[in-house]
């Protein structure tokens, strides 16, 4: 079962609706005692980094993932902010982030753009993605939808996954072991979108 953080993200209905179609099993909560029983958790991705990350913590979620997903290793993916949650931290904010995958948040620079706009918004191609499972059968030509002014600066290269070119080309997608992160929107992506969620909902 997929334990779909509720911290008052704008998206958790479209998410829901495909896992509901889907046929996948989940519960939406935003108690840490109620999402103990998930077996894997997507944190949802609307709003900014400060507010979001200061939910978390005052609902005790923080410590709460950082047992199943740190001590237990739950699977979790983290959608546009809550990828950026991921990191340790951001530009867009004060408060430190979750810290499971060593980077920063970092806002996009537009100098490479003839008509520079942020945010990034819209349907745009990946690259790189073909050695994750999250990935796993999708034509990433095809594109995923995104909207996002700020981007995942990742320490690590082998973490990332997958590159979007927006200007400049950066991160899009990052992954270390049982932790994954996607700038995109599945829940806005069709069919290509709706395989990123099957794929993580039968990640073994």
């Amino acid at each position: 079962m997929i334990g779909i953080i509720d911290y008052g993200s704008g998206n958790v209905a479209a998410i829901m609706n495909i896992l509901r179609r889907q046929r996948i099993p989940h519960v939406l909560s935003g108690v840490p005692r109620e999402l103990a029983a998930a077996d894997r958790y997507i944190l949802p991705g609307v709003g900014a980094f400060d507010p979001t990350m200061d939910s978390l913590l005052r609902s005790g979620i923080v410590a709460a993932l950082n047992e199943q997903v740190i001590g237990k290793g739950k699977h979790v993916l983290g959608i546009c902010v809550g990828m950026h949650l991921l990191a340790e931290g951001s530009e867009e904010g004060n408060l430190p982030g979750l810290g499971w995958i060593q980077g920063r948040i970092r806002r996009i620079d537009l100098a490479g753009l003839e008509r520079p706009k942020l945010p990034h918004m819209g349907w745009n191609s990946v690259s790189g993605c073909e050695r994750s499972p999250l990935f796993h059968g999708i034509d990433s030509r095809h594109g995923f939808y995104f909207l996002h002014s700020y981007y995942f600066d990742a320490s690590v290269g082998s973490e990332v996954v997958a590159h979007v070119d927006y200007g400049n080309t950066f991160p899009c997608a990052v992954e270390r072991g049982n932790i994954f992160g996607v700038q995109f929107h599945p829940e806005k992506s069709h069919s290509n979108g709706v395989r990123i969620l099957r794929n993580f909902a039968e990640l073994a």
